[in-house]
């Protein structure tokens, strides 16, 4: 049986808002983080530092950290999953790619979550309503990439296909936390992968792009402060508490969110300006996620029940 979708509280909404907004937000920090430093490096500064600071939630709270090596396996393998190889193809996509385009290909990281979701868990099958909204959000995918980026490879090619790398990475990562760390406290899970994260990302980091500086300019700090602490250690939190209070189903709705905000932060603060192509690639994929949710369906059967 399907489990049965939670209603959304005014208070609920208010904080899928605050966390769409600060992820949104994410995408522009990154931005301003790379004018000085290197991807590798950034990603190492935004695991390392949110590392610490959710440690310290987890020891403040006194909650059982886990001692069992398959455990901490679990979290090298999500920390690689979830943080090194996303977070890294992202942000050198942001390199070559608009930050606003970023977002919105980062919005087809649910179609591709049902996806391995139906590939290797058999209560996750893929029905024609998911196929029908997997469908039309890829197509979405292939819309804001545009055929040209096949017919003309370049690198702004290659930076958009490293951000849906990144995606599917992300995919995966959904996957392997059900399979390994699903009976942990999702703080301690969060702060575990990070750690796992932080052991591949600083010695990697420091061998291929130099020592890991903190003499930056303020700016920099800046967007690592945002990135690292509001957009990856609070929002983890925040994310879990929301996940709580309205379930998986509904929390997609935070990914329409994201890429709105991050267009918006974009045009603003960078001047950057989207080709149509990329608006109507967000358009499908948005309507692939709406269908994948359901609930529109739900509620056009039951208004033609009662006409």
């Amino acid at each position: 049986m399907a489990p049965v979708q939670k209603s959304i509280s005014p208070r609920a909404w208010a904080e899928l808002f605050l966390l769409s907004l600060i992820w949104g937000g994410s995408f522009l920090s990154v931005h301003v983080a790379l004018e000085e430093i290197g991807p590798l490096t950034a990603v190492a500064h935004r695991t390392g530092w949110a590392m610490l600071i959710l440690w310290a939630y987890v020891i403040i709270r006194r909650l059982d950290i886990p001692k069992d090596p398959v455990v901490w396996f679990g979290f090298l393998g999500m920390g690689l999953l979830n943080n090194v190889i996303p977070f890294s193809l992202m942000a050198w996509g942001q390199l070559h790619i608009e930050t606003g385009l970023t977002s919105i290909l980062n919005a087809s990281t649910a179609i591709f979550g049902v996806i391995a979701a139906a590939l290797f868990f058999a209560d996750e099958q893929l029905t024609p309503r998911k196929a029908i909204g997997v469908s039309v959000g890829f197509f979405g995918v292939c819309t804001a990439i545009g055929l040209g980026a096949f017919k003309d490879f370049d690198i702004r090619s290659l930076g958009q296909l490293a951000v849906i790398g990144g995606t599917i990475s992300y995919a995966l990562a959904g996957v392997w936390a059900r399979k390994r760390l699903g009976h942990l406290r999702p703080q301690v899970a969060a702060a575990g992968m990070l750690t796992g994260a932080s052991l591949i990302t600083l010695p990697v980091a420091w061998v291929i792009e130099g020592p890991i500086s903190l003499d930056l300019h303020l700016q920099t700090w800046g967007a690592i402060s945002y990135y690292a602490i509001v957009a990856t250690a609070v929002a983890y939190m925040l994310y879990y508490r929301v996940l709580g209070m309205v379930g998986s189903g509904n929390l997609m709705l935070v990914t329409l969110g994201v890429a709105p905000v991050a267009i918006i932060l974009g045009a603003l603060v960078l001047g950057e300006a989207l080709p149509l192509n990329a608006y109507a690639g967000f358009a499908l994929l948005a309507c692939g996620l709406v269908i994948l949710d359901g609930r529109t369906f739900k509620a056009l059967q039951h208004r033609a029940g009662r006409a």
